[in-house]
């Protein structure tokens, strides 16, 4: 079988990092201009690397599916980033930063990579507030900070509502001014559709201009991949339209491990749905549950009336609500991570208690902070929120309690990568939601923005260069080589394939059938008939794909219907992916919920004697199952635990 090496440095896990450091290989300021190095996407992640990179003096091709940089999806993160300042002097550390988030993961992270993103944490709020990133900040002057789920110190800091917007713009500013010194190479409106491997190593992209139709070669001495995750499989998600997970998954058939795909994560705090013609969903922050507390009734009558709407959440009394996560997890009470936060909504309304007209909603209510701050307090905390709840419901938040439900969110699955970032393919690199490496099975709050600039700022350009230094001599790859046009022949094939077709359905109509598929099967509750279900029906679905869609204009042309359509192909095989991932990983751990593995009390199940590892799934062909490789998780300092947010 075929080892794993995640090439963890040795000693101990506080001076791994620094030890890495001091011992890589590096490339020196006159050879740095001699590389190319191609970064896609310009969220957090990507931009951060193509900036740092850039003005490390390497020469970067970085490109952006949206059409301009300040786009990114990355810019919808409200909430905040975490680091461990300890300004309030409440006991935070980086230790425990590092406890929390693989304590949050449900033990399914790796130790050194979870630890070295904790530590280059503090250095993040540095370099953003000298980028004029307008942190939240105390009456004295100095930043501010809150508290996150799964977390019982205030380490979050934030930009009112707005954080990711804050953080991008200063990411993109630093973009910008390389991109003005003629050392990035912006390409907007370009998605990437494959990689180009050659003698084994990644040496370029294919990319199509989506305003022209182009299929365009690109080469380069590493690839770095951006892309974020994969979770509009579901259709339905808090994620951009433009989200998709294609360019992590066509690595993945060109020979990368993918890690994990079964572990996604559904967010408590999202807005529910309110019809079947709805094309996202809307995320209202994690950040609320400070202040605002979740409950439904107690009486099962008050339940039905609030569905009838013949009540309202405002007329149910104090004594008949049921504050269900501070009666479950007292310690941690709305705080408790968001897998923990999701199936307890669920709980309470597969149960009856929900509260909207399709009883698919839970309370997320603030008197007793408006009561307590006042009005104007809570107002400058979450105004922007509250006004957006307002416009997409028309219901005022200040004067009856929100609705909220779960909804997919984030995907802590992704590009194996080892602890330099890089995948099995040498050369190609995963970084921010594109790789699996340090949320284990579930994701805290506040930690995506974390792990994004930690990616771009302080690790990639540390350990890209490991690579690079015996590069040094590689001539720049001609895209006329076989490789590229080989590449470039197998996309054009598939494009034509597609628009051939000429079938009677939608991308759209499919998509949704996908999603109705991953929801039921796959979604916030899974068993082992139900995800052989899923395979078999997105094998059926996959045939009446490609042969029953319908493309409306041309290739060679702008066509929003063939982008949909080159995605949603991806969707249908990531989900099978995801199907093999969770039937085969027989327990429960963080966002990953088989129904057969749970206490009595209905929380998590892990079975550590049989599932300590990451599933790493090696692409075998076309309509071939997947192998499975582990990478065994040895933790060496820190005890795997139940989790416990109840005391």
């Amino acid at each position: 079988m075929t080892q794993i090496d995640s090439k963890i440095p040795q000693g101990p896990l506080a001076e791994k990092w620094k030890n890495y450091k001091d011992h890589q290989k590096l490339v020196n300021p006159a050879n740095k201009r001699r590389l190319d190095v191609i970064v896609v996407g310009t969220g957090l992640a990507g931009a951060s690397a193509a900036a740092s990179l850039a003005e490390m003096g390497f020469n970067v091709l970085n490109f952006c599916i949206q059409d301009s940089p300040r786009r990114a999806h990355s810019i919808a993160a409200q909430g905040g980033i975490n680091a461990a300042k300890n300004y309030q002097n409440d006991g935070d550390s980086v230790y425990r930063l590092f406890y929390d988030t693989i304590k949050g993961g449900d033990y399914r992270a790796r130790e050194a990579n979870v630890y070295r993103l904790a530590e280059v944490s503090n250095n993040i709020i540095d370099q953003c507030v000298a980028q004029g990133v307008p942190f939240a900040r105390e009456y004295g002057g100095l930043l501010d900070n809150r508290s996150f789920g799964g977390a019982q110190v205030s380490r979050t800091f934030y930009a009112r509502g707005q954080t990711g917007q804050q953080l991008l713009l200063g990411a993109y500013s630093a973009l910008s001014r390389m991109i003005g010194l003629n050392k990035v190479k912006m390409y907007t409106r370009h998605e990437m559709l494959d990689l180009v491997k050659i003698d084994g190593r990644a040496r370029g992209i294919i990319a199509r201009n989506l305003v022209t139709g182009k299929i365009e070669r690109f080469s380069a001495h590493a690839v770095v991949v951006a892309t974020g995750g994969y979770v509009n499989t579901f259709f339905l998600s808090t994620n951009a339209m433009a989200s998709n997970g294609s360019a992590a998954w066509q690595c993945y058939k060109k020979g990368a491990y993918f890690a994990n795909p079964c572990m996604v994560q559904i967010h408590p705090t999202c807005v529910p749905v309110h019809g079947d013609y709805q094309s996202k969903l809307t995320l209202m922050s994690e950040s609320l549950r400070n202040d605002g507390r979740i409950w439904v009734p107690k009486k099962l009558e008050d339940a039905k009336a609030l569905q009838a709407g013949t009540k309202k959440g405002k007329d149910i009394p104090e004594e008949d609500r049921d504050y269900y996560l501070e009666r479950r997890y007292p310690a941690f009470g709305n705080l408790v991570p968001r897998d923990v936060a999701s199936r307890a909504a669920k709980e309470r309304c597969d149960a009856g208690f929900g509260v909207n007209n399709t009883g698919l909603a839970v309370f997320l209510d603030f008197s007793d902070a408006i009561n307590r701050l006042g009005k104007e307090v809570v107002k400058q905390k979450y105004g922007n929120l509250f006004d957006m709840y307002e416009e997409i419901t028309n219901d005022d938040p200040y004067e009856t309690p929100m609705m909220i439900y779960p909804a997919l969110h984030y995907s802590m699955g992704g590009l194996w990568v080892d602890y330099e970032l890089m995948t099995s393919i040498p050369g190609l690199f995963a970084i921010g939601e594109a790789n699996f490496s340090d949320h284990g099975a579930n994701r805290l709050g506040a930690s995506a923005l974390m792990q994004g600039l930690a990616d771009g700022y302080f690790v990639l350009p540390y350990t890209i260069q490991n690579y690079l230094s015996d590069q040094i001599q590689v001539p720049r790859f001609s895209t006329d080589l076989p490789e590229f046009a080989e590449c470039e022949k197998d996309i054009k094939a598939r494009i034509q394939k597609l628009m051939n077709i000429k079938g009677k359905e939608s991308v759209d109509s499919i998509h949704k059938k996908l999603g109705h598929i991953m929801w039921e099967h796959i979604g916030m509750a899974r068993d082992a008939e139900g995800l052989k279900e899923a395979i078999a029906m997105l094998k059926d679905l996959k045939k009446e794909f490609w042969t029953n869609v319908r493309i409306p204009g041309n290739a060679d042309d702008l066509n929003v219907e063939l982008e949909k359509a080159l995605r949603l192909a991806d969707f249908i095989e990531i989900g099978t992916l995801m199907a093999h991932d969770a039937l085969d990983r027989a327990e429960s751990c963080g966002g990953h919920f088989r129904t057969e593995h749970q206490t009595e009390e209905g929380e998590a199940l892990r079975h550590d004697d049989k599932f300590m590892y990451v599933s790493c799934w090696e692409y075998q062909g076309e309509d071939k199952d997947p192998v499975m490789l582990k990478e065994n998780l040895n933790y060496e300092f820190v005890v795997p635990q139940t989790r416990n947010y109840k005391k």
